[in-house]
């Protein structure tokens, strides 16, 4: 269902993606290219007493970082603008389809869960479209350019990188395995936080008509409290998460100074090579990182575009005519005649047989006792109800 959604909320903005993707790669590539500058300097400069040399080649790097930093710059700005559009398209989907709804459809769903599907699920979808745009170019090709850069400065290290990676997306994989069912519960947590608080804002002077403070307080305190716990148990895992990516990269860089001094001193690889293995290591090891944290959000994500997508594509119980009359007079009439109704479920219909018609410029007084339909008829007469 992500797909689906994000599909069809970005196609009016293919331009803006394909130039988002355009800059991404030149700054990707930007990126792999700084550390092999660096080597030459230290190999052909530093070494050689070539200060010339280190000139030209520093002015490149300067010149290379600068665009790099543009083209990151612009970058980010077309992601942004794409997503923050999407999310705009999106809520403005839900909400147009809320707004066809009938009385039943909202009491189906509950108000509480689309107040929440219509905020909080889609600017989980927003982000994870700007993370998309930010990240999916980058990503792979920081992650496979960086292992054919580092392999071709010194092939003898390359195994450093198949031990790294791999144990770096386990770790991954098991992270985003525990969070996946625990995003899943905080949506449905924040639905039930949105309904006590509606509940009480709606029936504030009910409340305090009958002492009720106390009893309202402690079942907004017990919502409160599931929903923090489910946002600590995240955070714990979040929290789990830079440590051990830390240690993986600090691992790495430690085997990387230690064998690769030993093959230094034995003459098989030159320092600036040396460092620029272990640049693109890094590089290799924070693109895994961070396509990782984008893969931590995407599990909320799936659960957000599933709950949003559960609402656009529910059809309204109230049909609209495919041929209304048009009245030539603007004053017109309300009359039911034989009119019944009954809620879904009920032994008995709560109105029967019900006629009656209201003439423009009139008045006309409902009067029963509690129960009798009052408020069902009132609701029929606008066609919140079928």
């Amino acid at each position: 269902m992500l797909w689906t959604l994000v599909r069809k909320y970005t196609k009016p903005y293919l331009r803006l993606i394909a130039l988002a993707v355009v800059l991404q790669l030149a700054s990707t590539l930007a990126t792999l290219y700084l550390p092999s500058l660096n080597a030459r300097i230290i190999d052909e400069g530093v070494v050689q007493g070539d200060t010339a040399f280190i000139w030209r080649v520093g002015g490149l790097m300067l010149a290379v970082a600068f665009g790099q930093v543009v083209s990151a710059v612009l970058a980010v700005w077309c992601g942004s603008r794409v997503a923050m559009a999407a999310g705009r398209d999106i809520r403005t989907g839900v909400y147009q389809r809320v707004d066809s709804f009938s009385a039943n459809d909202v009491s189906r769903f509950g108000a509480a869960t689309l107040i929440t599907r219509g905020t909080n699920d889609v600017q989980q979808v927003q982000l994870i479209i700007l993370m998309g745009l930010n990240f999916m170019v980058m990503v792979p090709i920081m992650s496979i350019g960086g292992i054919i850069m580092a392999v071709q400065e010194d092939p003898g290290l390359s195994w450093l990188v198949w031990v790294s990676v791999p144990v770096l997306l386990i770790i991954v994989g098991l992270l985003v395995r525990l969070l996946m069912p625990l995003f899943t519960r905080m949506q449905g947590n924040i639905d039930s936080i949105n309904g006590v608080m509606r509940e009480q804002i709606m029936g504030i002077r009910v409340v305090r008509a009958f002492v009720r403070e106390d009893h309202e307080t402690a079942r907004f305190t017990d919502a409160n409290a599931v929903l923090t716990d489910t946002s600590v148990r995240i955070g714990r895992l979040f929290i789990l998460m830079g440590p051990i990516i830390t240690m993986v990269l600090h691992l790495a860089t430690t085997a990387v100074l230690w064998f690769g001094g030993h093959r230094v001193d034995q003459g098989l690889v030159q320092v600036g090579s040396l460092t620029a293995f272990m640049q693109y290591l890094l590089q290799i090891l924070v693109a895994v990182m961070m396509g990782t944290f984008m893969f931590m959000m995407f599990p909320r994500a799936v659960v957000c575009a599933r709950r949003i997508g559960e609402v656009l594509d529910a059809s309204s119980t109230m049909v609209e005519p495919e041929a209304p009359v048009d009245l030539e007079d603007p004053r017109g009439q309300v009359a039911f005649r034989g009119v019944s109704y009954a809620y879904p479920g009920a032994e008995a219909p709560v109105l029967d047989s019900l006629s009656f018609t209201v003439e423009s410029g009139t008045t006309t007084a409902i009067i029963g006792a509690t129960g009798s339909g009052k408020s069902t008829l009132v609701n029929l007469l606008p066609r919140l109800q079928d």
